[in-house]
């Protein structure tokens, strides 16, 4: 796990970006064990309140959830998961429409521009469920 943080953000609103970034992306699998809170706070170089406070805040969304004497784990709710998932995506596209809404441009081209993009990196149907 490497991360760099900025200095603007709280710490463990950026910890919880980290993870939903690994959910979203499938490198955390549902029911999935995640390193200890103290294994963490040495991988960032964070104190280990922050991480604390980090899985709190999952823990109350349901992301994760941990049993007595046990590690922490990944939820196995699938939907939640889709939820994150689709959350994540639109909040990307309101970033993204909010910082083209001064452009000229037609919804033709910026879909265009989008399918182009997606099929550079690969990706099969642009990416995209039908």
């Amino acid at each position: 796990m490497r991360r760099q943080f900025n200095q603007r953000d709280p710490i463990y609103l950026q910890l919880i970006d980290y993870f939903r970034e690994k959910l979203v992306s499938n490198q955390f699998k549902p029911g999935e064990e995640l390193p200890s809170r103290r294994e963490i706070a040495r991988q960032f170089n964070i104190n280990p309140n922050t991480v604390q406070r980090a899985f709190s805040e999952m823990e109350e969304m349901s992301w994760i959830y941990t049993e007595p004497h046990r590690p922490s784990r990944v939820t196995q709710n699938t939907e939640l998961i889709q939820k994150i998932k689709k959350d994540f995506v639109r909040r990307a596209v309101e970033t993204f429409v909010s910082s083209i809404q001064t452009i000229d441009i037609s919804y033709e081209e910026v879909t265009e521009l989008v399918e182009k993009e997606l099929s550079k990196r690969n990706y099969p149907n642009g990416g995209i469920k039908k």
